[in-house]
């Protein structure tokens, strides 16, 4: 895996992280201008990285569309990524 593409990982995770966030948030206090801004401009973002990270490297979930072979399976996974490194 190359830094750029450890970037765009590290990136997507921070996103999916105030996606998630925010939400539950959101949950109690659902009247919250602000909050609510910043859940759907993250959630476009997050989307909008997945989007190019599948791209250039490959299925990131297992609800992605693949070609054939099945690339899901392909390395590196999750818990092989030294982000030590960045």
């Amino acid at each position: 895996m190359d830094r750029e593409q450890m970037n765009l990982l590290v990136e997507i995770m921070e996103e999916n992280f105030v996606v998630l966030e925010t939400a539950l948030y959101l949950d109690t206090h659902p009247y919250d201008e602000a909050a609510l801004r910043l859940h759907n401009s993250s959630s476009q973002r997050y989307h909008q990285l997945v989007d190019m990270y599948e791209s250039r490297y490959g299925p990131l979930r297992n609800t992605s569309m693949s070609g054939h072979p099945w690339a899901y399976i392909d390395e590196p996974w999750p818990w092989d990524i030294n982000f030590a490194n960045l």
